[in-house]
């Protein structure tokens, strides 16, 4: 052994500051992730006849239907209607929490690390 001993990686400090960064990375993400689980994301079709407004956690939380919409001999087309909005709500919800993610992480595609 060299006199004065092993002194360790001379890189380890680097190692430790990326350990750190990528902790609080993690941290940010939990966070953000917590705050886009509870907000309202809406869609409206039909020309406003129907309105379906859902949560980052893919949840539809309410649903509205104009009685214009409601044609006993359509029901199809009011279900399509309502598939439209739901799907609409949940897009935006993803688009947001993709923004985010990007925003967060510098656009560096993290999936499956945290």
């Amino acid at each position: 052994m060299a006199k004065g001993g092993y002194r360790g990686n001379p890189m380890g400090g680097m190692n430790m500051n990326m350990v750190k960064q990528a902790q609080k990375m993690q941290q940010d993400m939990l966070r953000m992730q917590e705050e886009m689980e509870t907000r309202e994301y809406d869609a409206t079709v039909g020309g406003g006849m129907i309105k379906a407004v859902v949560n980052g956690k893919h949840e539809v939380l309410r649903m509205e239907i104009s009685p214009e919409a409601v044609d006993p001999d359509d029901v199809e087309m009011l279900q399509d209607m309502v598939v439209a909005a739901v799907n609409e709500a949940m897009r935006k919800a993803d688009a947001e929490a993709s923004a985010n993610m990007a925003k967060l992480t510098g656009g560096l595609n993290l999936s499956g690390l945290f």
